[in-house]
């Protein structure tokens, strides 16, 4: 449910007048079987604009790991609009986290949790005020 909520509010945030939303997700091979019928289920949280077409898709990098008829269905390489995009954000943040984890290695574990949530808003921070 709390996936079906982000979804919802994702789709519906400044949507107005969009024909189309592409929800890319790891598991959308398995997650999107129910998806309607879920957000049915739950009408007094979770709502869509029934004007609007979901689209699905896995990740380049998520979708190696699945069965190699899923390719056709669910790679970004086919769908149209959706660009030449890799479909991955939280694996890209992950490089560079290799900067602190040596010092973080050796934390307790409270000054380790603060330490990698600083760093990562000095990076959203910086990301934000370079957004132009």
């Amino acid at each position: 449910m709390n996936v079906d909520y982000s979804v919802c509010n994702a789709l519906k945030f400044n949507s107005d007048g969009l024909q189309e939303g592409l929800v890319i997700y790891d598991v959308m091979c398995q997650y999107s079987v129910h998806f309607n019928d879920r957000i049915s289920k739950a009408s007094d949280y979770l709502s869509l604009d029934p004007d609007m077409k979901v689209l699905g898709a896995i990740g380049k990098f998520h979708l190696a790991d699945h069965v190699d008829s899923f390719f056709t269905k669910w790679t970004l390489n086919f769908m149209k609009g959706a660009g030449h995009i890799d479909g991955e954000i939280l694996e890209t943040l992950w490089a560079p986290m290799n900067k602190v984890s040596g010092a973080a290695w050796s934390m307790s574990k409270a000054l380790r949790q603060e330490t990698l949530d600083d760093y990562m808003r000095d990076g959203n921070w910086k990301k934000t005020v370079g957004i132009c």
